[in-house]
Formats: C-alpha cells, sequence, structure tokens
C-alpha cells in the first residue's frame, strides 16, 4: 500500500490548529465547504468537490484533543476523478511542538517560528493507483492552506 506523507511546521498553537481539523466548521475556513451527519458507524464530514466527483465522505475514526485527528473515506466515485482513488483511505493528522520532528530541532530550523508540527499521512492507496502524485500535490496546496487559516486567526 502507497502513502502520502507531509509535514508542516505551522506558526499556530496546536489547539488552533485542532480546531481547524475537528469540526465541519473548522474544516471549511482552509478546504471546500463541509457538512456534518451523524451515522450509526459515527459522524461524518462530507464535501461536494463538483458534480462529476460526487460527494466525498469522511468517518471520523479517532480524535485526541490537540494531538489527532483520523478520518477514512467511505464514499465512492467515479473511475475517471482522483476521489475514485481515496475509497477506503485513511487520513491522519498528527499535531505536536516543534519537538517531535528531527528536522525541526535542527539548528538551521531553529530561526524559524514553529509553534506546530503537523504531521500528515494519506495511507491505504492502491500500488501504483493513478492519481496519487496529482492527489499528494494537491494535499499540499490544501494543507497550506490550512497552516494559513491557522497563522492568521491565532495572530
Amino acid at each position: 500500500m502507497e502513502s502520502i506523507k507531509h509535514e508542516l511546521w505551522i506558526d499556530a498553537q496546536p489547539e488552533r490548529v485542532y480546531e481547524l481539523l475537528s469540526s465541519a466548521e473548522g474544516i471549511s475556513k482552509w478546504w471546500d465547504k463541509q457538512t456534518e451527519r451523524q451515522t450509526p458507524e459515527g459522524t461524518v464530514f462530507e464535501h461536494s468537490p463538483g458534480p462529476e466527483h460526487g460527494t466525498v465522505q469522511f468517518l471520523i475514526l479517532e480524535t485526541i484533543e490537540n494531538s489527532l485527528v483520523r478520518w477514512r473515506c467511505i464514499s465512492e466515485h467515479p473511475q475517471n476523478t482522483p476521489a475514485s482513488d481515496w475509497t477506503n483511505t485513511e487520513m491522519s493528522f498528527r499535531l505536536g511542538r516543534r519537538e517531535i520532528s528531527e528536522v525541526a530541532t535542527e539548528k538551521w530550523a531553529s530561526e524559524i517560528p514553529v509553534k506546530t508540527v503537523l504531521r500528515f499521512e494519506h495511507s491505504g492507496w492502491k500500488d501504483e493507483a493513478k492519481h496519487l502524485p496529482f492527489c499528494s500535490y494537491a494535499w499540499a496546496e490544501v494543507l497550506s492552506n490550512l497552516s494559513k487559516a491557522a497563522a492568521e486567526s491565532s495572530g
């Protein structure tokens, strides 16, 4: 199985980043507008990136206040869209201080304002999934929006 991994250094407290990851309202501030619904399996966040994709649905698997948010994509999508490779994959957002990152603690990094290190992983991709390279780039863009939203609101 393949994974997408990113590490972000965010100039905002973990509590603020967690707020932006753990609710439909928070996610809507940095990604597509989310809606929240309750299902027998648990809380689901969903958004529609456009009619050709269908509605993307994430089941909330786990939250640990100010340190972890995990989702599973439970929706299915047309094969000619990036979301088609997401079904049954999981996204994890692990939050911590600078010390959780060996790289962020290196001398050259000490000048960079870092209050939160976010370790993101989108795992469970099928080997050679055709949309993985595009989605890696797209996640980098979306996570950059998260970083900006967190820093703007905490300044």
